[in-house]
């Protein structure tokens, strides 16, 4: 074999060889691209996944009091409330002490004062001694998910009073009170807890559908916000009326510890 041929023949060789190797890396780089292609589109879909199961979990929470039964908790006792107006009157008119109380149905707050002070309040109105006016206010109507139930509540609850069935109506919604932010009970439910408290009168479901006091409600709201005797000093700096509220002769007292002893024994103006 002469020279130039095997010179022909290695040349040849060697381009057989960069080819093969030139296939090999682009096969090489293909794969790496379609793995990252592959690892991008998994984590896409993992990502939505995510993001529906967080969706589904969101509605579910904000929505869980959707179709549920108020419960209608413990009897409330054997004294009486009256309907004063917007305001709820329990207690004999002799009692030693009165207090008002401002609260809100959605209030977290309201919910810890009644879990914390509602049966030694209970009591003490069952013994004669404390008389109680309740002010159920609309503060937080735009809180919840649709707005109004603060509003509904409150009406919902003097509805109740009209028939005789207040205080078992408001410990209700306190023992079940949703969660700020999220949805409340509607009308329907409102009235399915006054039917199931023992409430027959037509003109009750009719009350609540109707917001009868609401207007009412609104303007009871606005006089308390605008109460020089009923503004508080708050955490933040911050000096204005907010609920929970406990006054005394028409000036807001301080809720600590031993505030309905103390009550109890001051002298009443």
């Amino acid at each position: 074999m002469g020279g130039a041929e095997r010179n022909a023949r290695k040349r040849k060789q060697e381009q057989q060889q960069r080819s093969a190797g030139a296939k090999a890396v682009s096969k090489a780089r293909g794969g790496g691209v379609n793995t990252r292609m592959v690892a991008a589109v998994v984590g896409v879909v993992v990502l939505a996944a995510a993001v529906i199961g967080g969706v589904i979990w969101t509605n579910s929470s904000k929505n869980e009091t959707e179709g549920q039964t108020i419960a209608t908790g413990q009897p409330a006792g054997n004294v009486a409330s009256v309907r004063e107006g917007v305001v709820v009157v329990t207690g004999k008119p002799d009692a030693k002490a009165t207090i008002d109380v401002y609260a809100d149905f959605l209030c977290p707050a309201c919910g810890q004062f009644e879990k914390t002070y509602g049966p030694q309040i209970h009591e003490q109105v069952e013994a004669g001694a404390l008389r109680v006016r309740t002010h159920m206010l609309p503060m937080l109507v735009e809180q919840s998910d649709p707005p109004g139930y603060s509003l509904d509540s409150a009406n919902a609850a003097l509805c109740a009073a009209d028939d005789g069935k207040f205080t078992q109506f408001h410990d209700a919604l306190f023992h079940s009170q949703p969660e700020e932010g999220k949805r409340g009970y509607d009308k329907a439910q409102l009235i399915k807890l006054g039917q199931d408290l023992g409430i027959t009168n037509a003109a009750f479901p009719a009350c609540v559908n109707a917001g009868t006091y609401n207007q009412q409600l609104t303007a009871e709201l606005a006089r308390a916000q605008n109460d020089p005797g009923l503004q508080r000093d708050f955490p933040n700096g911050r000096r204005g009326f907010g609920t929970p509220t406990v006054a005394v002769a028409g000036k807001a007292i301080t809720l600590d510890q031993d505030w309905l002893t103390k009550v109890l024994a001051a002298p009443q103006p």
